[in-house]
């Protein structure tokens, strides 16, 4: 009774195999739980692999037009198509979640027109700007009695940097003085004397003398107070000078000279001590350098071949050791050396920081010619793959990989021909990763 129990079984499922070859494994597992060997229902897998081929090969083989076996190719064909298309429609796509974008520093922006530039590489010097270095001259004869400023000190311009003692100082500063003390007492007897005239007291001869006189001292006291003009006095303050030194006799301000700075900067050269004679021939001219370097200067040296294309108030790009500071051309100078065949150009930098030092070797980029474009992308927006340069566009899923054409470039970017509009927004940073999270789809997608 079991073993016609077991035909039974046996034979059923040999026929749903056969028809249902999906369900054959369940066949399988159900007559093994029932303990009948695997070797007894092994061969219900053959039809299912030789069926195909069967039908296939009949249908060649007898030439007849097996219309429903036609049917069903035809529909297998149709799925294959239909994956291999929705295949083709993922490649080429990085699927990526916006916290995914932001976790990878992958940014986004839109693609835009903008200027490409062309640069002229030329090595420079940094030297300091003349129109921000002055010195401070002696102008007087005399000793040096006061040092009030150290190498590298701070200024601002009119500061007393130091004083002299000086006999010359102190005889301008007498004779004016005089001076005006003689033309105050003409002054006063001139107005005596007109009164006198006027009521018939005095002679018009000793007017007359009064009035000659007071003029005369009216003159030196102008010639005076040029004098202390041209020494850099001023004729108020020495008078004031005076009234404060008739208050305290023994600190007499008249032999004293003040050396003021001429600009605001700081001390970059100190020529002379204490006790140094000044203002002599053959002595030193100059008591201290003071230097604005807020802005410097960088001398580059042209040569003929590109002097052309070089313009004053073209931006250069200075560069030292990775930093970079941007300037421009204040001068090309209209002769050339002789030795060299290139120009003298001058560029004005900026130095808030005072990190540009004067004597130092730089390179700057000078900017000689500029292109307007419709759609400019940096160079890290791009990637090359297969050969071809791509940009990854954002979608609503991720990105997309879009070949483009590219035509002019600078230094920092492309101008792309075709394959992108401005407007649409790139990936312009860390494109890197998704090149290779797209090799990496690719390559299980073949696999």
């Amino acid at each position: 009774m079991r073993i016609l129990l077991l035909a039974v079984v046996l034979a059923v499922g040999i026929a749903v195999g056969a028809a249902v070859p999906a369900v054959s494994g369940f066949v399988r597992s159900t007559l093994s739980a029932a303990g009948v060997p695997p070797t007894l229902f092994a061969f219900t897998a053959a039809p299912k692999a030789e069926a195909p081929a069967t039908a296939a090969s009949h249908a060649e083989g007898d030439g007849h037009d097996h219309a429903e076996p036609a049917a069903k190719s035809g529909g297998g064909h149709a799925h294959g198509e239909h994956a291999h298309s929705e295949a083709e429609g993922e490649e080429g796509h990085v699927k990526m979640t916006a916290e995914q974008i932001q976790g990878q520093d992958i940014e986004v922006a839109k693609a835009e027109g903008g200027t490409l530039s062309r640069h002229l590489l030329v090595p420079g010097t940094i030297t300091p700007d003349t129109d921000r270095i002055a010195r401070v001259p002696a102008r007087v004869v005399g000793t040096v009695a006061e040092m009030r400023k150290r190498l590298g000190d701070a200024v601002q311009k009119d500061e007393v940097v130091a004083v002299l003692d000086s006999r010359e100082v102190a005889d301008a500063k007498s004779d004016y003085l005089t001076a005006q003390v003689q033309a105050e007492l003409q002054k006063i007897n001139f107005e005596r004397q007109q009164k006198l005239l006027a009521s018939a007291a005095a002679s018009q001869a000793a007017f007359d003398n009064a009035k000659a006189v007071f003029q005369e001292n009216q003159l030196r006291v102008d010639l005076a107070r040029q004098k202390l003009s041209a020494l850099g006095l001023n004729a108020a303050e020495v008078q004031a000078a005076q009234k404060r030194d008739e208050a305290t006799p023994n600190q007499s301000s008249l032999r004293r000279y003040e050396l003021r700075a001429p600009i605001s900067g700081r001390i970059v050269e100190r020529k002379v001590d204490v006790g140094t004679a000044v203002g002599k021939e053959g002595d030193p001219a100059d008591v201290y350098t003071v230097a604005d370097l807020s802005t410097v200067w960088i001398e580059l040296s042209v040569p003929t071949s590109d002097l052309a294309e070089v313009r004053e108030g073209a931006p250069v790009a200075v560069n030292r050791g990775g930093r970079i500071e941007r300037g421009k051309v204040i001068f090309v100078s209209p002769l050339l050396n002789a030795d060299t065949r290139s120009a003298r150009v001058v560029v004005s930098l900026p130095n808030k920081d005072m990190s540009w030092r004067p004597g130092t070797y730089v390179t700057a980029e000078v900017e000689i010619a500029t292109d307007q474009v419709p759609v400019r992308v940096a160079k890290a927006a791009l990637q090359t793959i297969e050969g071809k340069r791509v940009v990854f566009v954002r979608t609503e899923e991720g990105f997309e990989k879009r070949e483009v054409e590219l035509g002019r470039s600078d230094d920092d970017g492309f101008e792309v021909v075709s394959g992108l509009k401005a407007g649409e927004p790139i990936a312009v940073a860390n494109t890197f990763l998704l090149k290779a999270e797209l090799g990496k789809s690719e390559a299980d997608h073949d696999h």
